[in-house]
């Protein structure tokens, strides 16, 4: 079997598993016991072979990926991780209905206000904190040449 096929296969079946982890179908403790006895050994075999192969891509992204090897279990290893991005698309999906609304920004500055105020807007929707008050805040002490208040709040 190919390598990409391979690693395909196995995604698969790691995502075959995690549904029935969440319903409780499963313990999450079997779940790593799979992940970390059977997934991870043939991932990690599939990429060792991948970095033989006569494709030069082949061989950067499995290079690429054995680098980030130990990032890539942190769902196995850290409790509330999961092995999905679902939680990240659904915190850039605003981000990217806009800049597809309105084209994005054609200048640096507008660039750097846009990813900013976009960053502080989502940071702030995660905090359950209003934005507008923070913005009308931040822009009162700017005036008044105090400093902004703080975007990060202990949790």
């Amino acid at each position: 079997m190919r390598i990409g096929e391979n690693l395909l296969a196995l995604s698969a079946v790691l995502f075959e598993y995690w549904p029935k982890v969440r319903d409780g179908t499963h313990s999450r403790q079997w779940f790593v016991a799979e992940v970390l006895a059977v997934i991870r050994p043939d991932v990690l075999s599939s990429l060792r072979r991948g970095l033989r192969s006569r494709c030069a891509a082949t061989r950067g992204t499995c290079r690429e990926l054995l680098a980030w090897e130990s990032s890539l279990w942190t769902f196995a290893f850290v409790e509330g991780v999961e092995p999905t991005n679902n939680h990240a698309e659904r915190v850039l999906r605003g981000a990217v209905l806009w800049r597809k609304g309105c084209f994005g920004s054609s200048s640096e500055g507008g660039c750097r206000f846009v990813e900013r105020i976009l960053t502080v807007s989502q940071t702030l929707r995660l905090q359950g904190r209003p934005v507008l008050v923070y913005l009308y805040e931040a822009l009162c002490a700017h005036r008044k040449g105090l400093p902004i208040p703080k975007l990060l709040q202990a949790a």
